[in-house]
């Protein structure tokens, strides 16, 4: 008997990369990982990590009762003592329940910490959504400065950057402090009131306990319907729409391309203030590749001190399907052809010195003929092709192919290989 992965899971696995899906390429996942660890190190932040299940009410108090993943997509068992437990659908209330328990809110603030593990949420599979998935996170927990948020949007901008995503814009929001919530929530809750039956049902339970989710519904009635609706940026009080303004001013100072996007509310009932999400066109109608926001109360509420908190999550696999759609970098920096058995060890040779400087490079081991190891350095997404031939190795040169272009050089070893070297990395 056979045994197939259970539906919205995926394996990843060493394989032909002309036949896999980003997301099932280890050579993608370690390069995506490694550029990740090295920006939060130098962002200054540490590595947390917790458990993959929680009780079920850690996630109940933060999400909020009446969000999506409550009441229809949580993993819940019950252990052996009875226990109601949950597979963690999202990454910040395990944080901010471990800042908590260990007492962490002692320390000097702000704590800046990052995450990078799987989530499991039981819904419809889509193209790079999955039921268990990976998440990279960071939560800033200890501090309401505006250059925080600032910071932290940066942070993610920086991510998708460097696995190759292209054409990102991040769309930005404040969902005002109590002043705000006070003024505008009684007039949106009458708007919706007097559109009660063009409304979905979802969104009609939501009147009386978040009437700000409504703008998360994705019913094209309810959509069409919230197109008329009152917006909260009429209604920020001073405070909150200065905090926004000296957002933006971060943002525009660090050149992150932005826009105010004021439907924007996304969708765990924890979010307070600056709200924002990552979208790139080239994903299609679902363009969102990351997300977070402030939740200013989340601490408090999870029985810790009055602490301010913002945080944003990524999934590996839209970060991966986003690169690939953009045309992200390659996942091979040389393949060597060898043209002769001679060839080989001298291959090799130079191959290590390359991996040595943190490039990456493959030889063939199967004995392809020089075509056969031209289209495996195709098929492994190589950027250039190093021949090592017969005349190459008699004048002290190899040939350097541009895998995409064509072209191809010559380039001098009989000195070592640091002109290689420059030629391979750029």
């Amino acid at each position: 008997m056979s045994h197939r992965r259970p539906k919205g899971t995926y394996d990843v696995y060493p394989g032909d990369p002309s036949r896999q899906e980003p997301h099932e390429r280890p050579d993608l996942w370690d390069r995506l990982y490694d550029a990740v660890r090295d920006l939060f190190r130098r962002y200054g932040y540490a590595e947390v990590r917790t458990p993959v299940f929680e009780e079920a009410e850690l996630f109940v108090r933060s999400t909020g009762e009446t969000s999506d993943i409550v009441r229809k997509e949580m993993f819940v068992f019950r252990d052996k003592g009875g226990r109601e437990l949950a597979l963690r659908p999202e990454g910040t209330a395990g944080v901010v329940r471990a800042y908590v328990e260990h007492g962490l809110y002692k320390l000097a603030q702000p704590v800046k910490m990052w995450y990078f593990g799987p989530m499991f949420r039981h819904e419809r599979q889509q193209k790079g959504r999955y039921r268990q998935h990976t998440q990279i996170g960071a939560e800033v927990l200890g501090s309401d400065d505006p250059l925080v948020d600032v910071e932290v949007i940066a942070l993610l901008y920086a991510i998708h950057r460097s696995a190759g995503v292209r054409k990102e814009v991040i769309h930005l929001n404040n969902l005002g402090d109590v002043e705000t919530r006070r003024r505008y929530v009684p007039e949106l809750r009458a708007f919706l009131e007097r559109h009660r039956s063009e409304l979905d049902p979802d969104s009609v339970a939501r009147i009386e306990t978040n009437p700000l989710r409504t703008f998360d519904s994705k019913d094209p009635n309810t959509r069409a319907v919230l197109q008329e609706a009152p917006l909260i940026g009429e209604y920020l009080s001073e405070e909150a729409s200065a905090y926004l303004k000296a957002v933006r001013e971060g943002l525009e100072a660090l050149g992150i391309p932005h826009v105010l996007d004021e439907r924007l509310v996304r969708g765990l009932d924890y979010y307070t203030s600056t709200v924002f999400e990552a979208k790139s066109p080239v994903l299609g109608a679902q363009d969102t590749v990351g997300a977070g926001g402030r939740y200013n109360r989340l601490v408090e509420e999870l029985g810790g001190p009055d602490m301010p908190g913002i945080g944003f999550g990524t999934g590996v696999e839209r970060i991966l399907l986003a690169a690939e759609a953009g045309g992200g970098e390659s996942a091979l920096d040389a393949f060597f052809v060898t043209l002769t058995p001679e060839a080989r060890l001298p291959a090799l040779r130079l191959a290590e010195a390359l991996r040595a400087e943190g490039l990456s490079c493959e030889l063939d081991y199967a004995g392809r003929s020089p075509k056969g190891q031209f289209r495996q350095a195709d098929r492994a997404g190589a950027s250039y092709a190093v021949v090592l031939g017969e005349e190459e190795l008699s004048g002290g040169f190899c040939t350097v192919r541009d895998m995409e272009s064509g072209e191809e050089r010559r380039v001098s070893v009989a000195e070592g290989p640091e002109e290689l070297l420059r030629a391979v990395a750029g």
